[in-house]
């Protein structure tokens, strides 16, 4: 259910740049003239920029570069993902949280978003920077019904839709390095975590963590990564970008559900950066080279031809694309 803000700044959006009177807002949302005014406060110490005129009334004319539930769900129109968002200003991370609320009975599709993480992690125990208010930082509570060796898959599909809306929202060639990255020039600007709780033969729930370098310095970042806007040169809009991923991973999502992950690999084969190159292999038992021919359909593993002719399928291990 909307509140009494939230309504507000739906009828300033509705107007766009439009002023709308203290006594059209008091008629349509059943309140005083004195209490819209004590509402137009509040938007404002969210950070909301509302011009007053005595005979115009009052008009929205910049809405903050923050994360807001109301502001991501506004014409976001999925079905599943995003309906309940969660968002913090600080968080040691969002698939923590996630998890403890999935263990709560949250839904599918509950969103965790955190304006910066001081643990931020990623694949195989990697830390992940998050200053805050530069990134994307979130995590999907999904319960699929698949049994858990089809993980990796979920994690496939993850990076699709990361990739096609950092294209949309930027029109960067983002590209996927298997299993969990994506890439723009060579440089990491988004990781995935996929976490899950399991029964043995089925998913209790699954906790999908997305990181995006999205306005983020390069004073504050690794070597080997970039972020949208050092990319750019300008800073892009954090809430829009966040709207297109959670579109992006509900339509693939729902794609997978519904067809299953064969229709969604020609999607990533186009996006990856990973096929057709030379790669390094290490894993728990092994370090090779040889080439990165294609994807396992039924695991999501990656498909390497060794120097010695023989190919072998990496599931876990650690692939590095050589120059």
């Amino acid at each position: 259910m909307q509140s009494i803000d939230d309504k507000i700044l739906s009828i300033f959006k509705q107007r766009k740049d439009a002023f709308v009177s203290g006594e059209e807002l008091s008629r349509i949302l059943g309140i005083s003239r004195a209490a819209i005014w004590k509402h137009i406060q509040k938007i404002k110490e969210m950070g909301y920029v509302v011009a007053a005129s005595p005979h115009l009334g009052y008009q929205l004319t910049a809405t903050p570069d923050r994360l807001i539930p109301s502001e991501i769900k506004y014409e976001l129109n999925t079905h599943i993902i995003g309906k309940e968002i969660y968002t913090y200003q600080i968080l040691d991370s969002t698939n923590n949280t996630a998890e403890k609320l999935a263990m709560d009975g949250a839904e599918q599709g509950v969103v965790v978003i955190a304006e910066g993480q001081f643990k931020g992690r990623g694949r195989l125990g990697r830390s992940w920077v998050s200053p805050k208010e530069k990134g994307i930082y979130l995590s999907v509570i999904l319960r699929p019904k698949i049994p858990p060796s089809a993980t990796p898959k979920i994690t496939l599909i993850a990076s699709v839709a990361t990739a096609m809306a950092i294209r949309k929202i930027s029109s960067l060639p983002a590209l996927i390095k298997w299993p969990n990255d994506v890439f723009i020039k060579n440089k990491k600007i988004s990781g995935i975590l996929t976490e899950i709780a399991a029964r043995p033969d089925t998913i209790k729930f699954l906790i999908l963590g997305i990181g995006i370098n999205v306005n983020t310095p390069k004073e504050f970042l690794p070597a080997e990564a970039t972020s949208i806007s050092e990319e750019l040169g300008q800073p892009i809009n954090r809430i829009a970008l966040a709207k297109e991923l959670l579109r992006e991973l509900e339509k693939y999502y729902l794609l997978f559900n519904h067809k299953g992950f064969e229709c969604i690999i020609g999607e990533w084969q186009n996006l990856s950066a990973t096929l057709g190159s030379r790669v390094r292999v290490e894993d728990s038992e092994n370090v090779y080279e040889g080439q990165a021919v294609g994807i396992d359909k039924v695991t999501g593993s990656l498909i390497v031809r060794k120097d010695n002719g023989f190919s072998s399928t990496v599931l876990s291990g650690d692939v590095k694309i050589l120059e």
